[in-house]
């Protein structure tokens, strides 16, 4: 495996020709998505909704298609997602969940639309900030993705990401989350769900993000970790969540975001995954599955063009590997 790929650092050489994204077609893709109510997997998948509106209005930002979606319509549905204790449910009628305020949350940074919510929702983003920091515990620093007390990793990180867009962090105990989060290191220098938890890509991404975001990056092994994120991508370029497992598109982010934030993008071989990724494209009806041949979702469209824009795919806009979010963005919102 190549540790350097390409001219400068996580760059790319020349691909085959044939190996190009198809942007029109996945723009087509994504807006067909809420078209499809006559089909069952539109309503098996309903309690994505929210997540996958997220995905769905990243990737067409990344492809350079802002406003391929009805930028009214797209409010008006998170808004009716909105309870009155501040949280965002995956649909209308849903429970609130984190995950989903999470996702709601970025919809708005993204749509630059926080004064329209302050203006439907009188202190809005105080009203959802009080949610989150609701779901904060005390004594540990982690955070539950509910009432009802589930605890992960990806909920503390989805924490410090919205309210650090709304600009609140300071509404929690940072420092206690940062100790929570060190409490769930392990040998290898990767993270788990919780302490003593396997060490897995995506759980990593959450906490070095959101040790990225509370200023303590200096409390990460960025040699340990980044050999074992290295080691995440297989012969035919795609990376694993951990070892012994198949690869998967959506890896191409969880893997890659953490080497960016680690200033290590070079470990891996750029060329070869940016080929895998594209291989995993509908050439057809646009989207992109986990894998060659298989399915198509917008979850795996929205992350294998996130990791193409990691690898500075030409025509994409730069993601930022904090937020899964444009970079333009996320310079709006924190001032950064």
């Amino acid at each position: 495996m190549s540790l350097v790929s390409g001219p400068g650092r996580g760059g790319m050489g020349a691909l085959p020709g044939e190996m190009r994204l198809l942007v029109d077609k996945h723009v087509r893709y994504i807006q067909s998505l809420d078209t499809r109510k006559d089909e069952l997997e539109y309503w098996l998948t309903e309690h994505l909704r929210l997540n996958g509106l997220y995905w769905g209005l990243t990737a067409l930002h990344l492809l350079g298609h802002p406003a391929a979606l009805p930028r009214g319509e797209v409010l008006e549905f998170v808004f009716a997602c909105l309870h009155d204790n501040g949280g965002f449910g995956a649909a209308p009628g849903h429970d609130a969940h984190m995950l989903y305020t999470v996702s709601a949350v970025q919809i708005l940074a993204t749509l630059d639309a926080f004064g329209e919510l302050d203006g439907r929702v009188p202190d809005g983003r105080l009203k959802i900030a009080a949610f989150i920091a609701s779901l904060q515990d005390a004594d540990t620093g982690t955070f539950a993705g509910d009432e009802w007390g589930e605890r992960d990793t990806r909920f503390l990180y989805g924490a410090l990401n919205a309210l650090s867009l709304m600009g609140l962090l300071h509404l929690v105990d940072v420092e206690k989350a940062v100790q929570h989060v060190q409490s769930c290191a392990n040998f290898d220098g990767g993270y788990g769900t919780g302490p003593g938890a396997e060490t897995h890509s995506g759980q990593v991404f959450t906490c070095v993000a959101a040790l990225t975001i509370a200023g303590r990056t200096d409390l990460v092994n960025a040699e340990k970790l980044g050999a074992w994120l290295s080691e995440r991508q297989l012969k035919n370029g795609g990376l694993n969540g951990r070892p012994e497992k198949k690869e998967d598109v959506c890896y191409s982010w969880w893997v890659m975001s953490s080497l960016a934030m680690l200033d290590k993008l070079h470990w891996i071989d750029g060329d070869k995954l940016a080929n895998f990724i594209l291989q995993c494209q509908d050439p057809e009806l646009g989207g992109l599955a986990d894998r060659p041949g298989d399915m198509v979702d917008v979850f795996h469209t929205n992350f294998g063009l996130a990791g193409l824009s990691l690898l500075k795919y030409p025509g994409l806009e730069e993601i930022d590997p904090v937020y899964c979010m444009p970079r333009s963005v996320t310079k709006r919102c924190l001032g950064k």
